[in-house]
């Protein structure tokens, strides 16, 4: 048995429910353009990243330029070198069987350098390395302090030798002979220089005829 269908009907006339179905359509078409346009974006070959205005500032270099420093360096002074200074001994004064004598340091280097501490003192028999010493060195004398003297170029500093006389000690202890060399070694350098110099000493090394003090400013 077949049963009817239910037709529904409107009372609408056949022109007008034609121009509402028409309507339908298009607002239908409407919707899905809309959403499409909407949902899907339109592919592109090429990224562009466009930064905002606050990743500009933050990541853009600042506006102030940095304050300018000083590159140079100060120079640095090295310790005076014994083939630039000219050694050279003058006469100071006596007193109570001793005799006092400066050794002067000039700076013939052109360079400005520094003197620091006691030089190395003895008497030699000739004035080269070939020379062999004659009695003992001269001791350290602290009565002087311990400085550092700097020496522009041109410039002198002195340390001061005393010597004892050697008649003071008795000959078979004492050992007389004449020298004729001084041989010096600047503080802190192991090369000698050698200055005519002439003495009576002690050949024993058992009796300390010379003290040095350490280098003060000046000749």
């Amino acid at each position: 048995m077949y049963r009817k269908k239910k037709v529904m009907r409107t009372n609408l006339p056949i022109s007008q429910a034609r121009r509402v179905f028409v309507g339908f359509l298009i607002a239908s078409s409407a919707v899905v353009v809309s959403a499409c346009s909407s949902g899907t974006p339109a592919p592109s070959g090429t990224a562009t990243l466009t930064p905002s205005a606050t990743q500009g500032a933050s990541n853009s270099p600042t506006a102030t330029a940095p304050a300018p420093t000083n590159s140079a360096s100060p120079a640095v002074v090295a310790s005076c070198r014994t083939t630039g200074l000219h050694v050279s001994t003058g006469y100071n004064s006596g007193a109570a069987g001793t005799l006092y004598y400066n050794i002067d340091f000039t700076n013939i280097s052109g360079n400005t350098c520094f003197l620091l501490g006691y030089p190395g003192v003895s008497l030699v028999s000739a004035g080269s390395n070939a020379g062999s010493q004659i009695g003992a060195d001269a001791k350290r004398d602290a009565v002087t302090p311990v400085r550092r003297i700097t020496l522009a170029a041109g410039r002198t500093a002195h340390a001061e030798l005393g010597i004892s006389a050697a008649g003071n000690y008795p000959s078979a202890t004492c050992q007389p002979v004449t020298a004729h060399w001084l041989k010096v070694f600047p503080p802190g350098q192991f090369a000698a220089a050698y200055v005519k110099f002439m003495t009576q000493t002690c050949a024993s090394t058992t009796v300390p005829l010379m003290r040095i003090t350490a280098v003060s400013a000046g000749k």
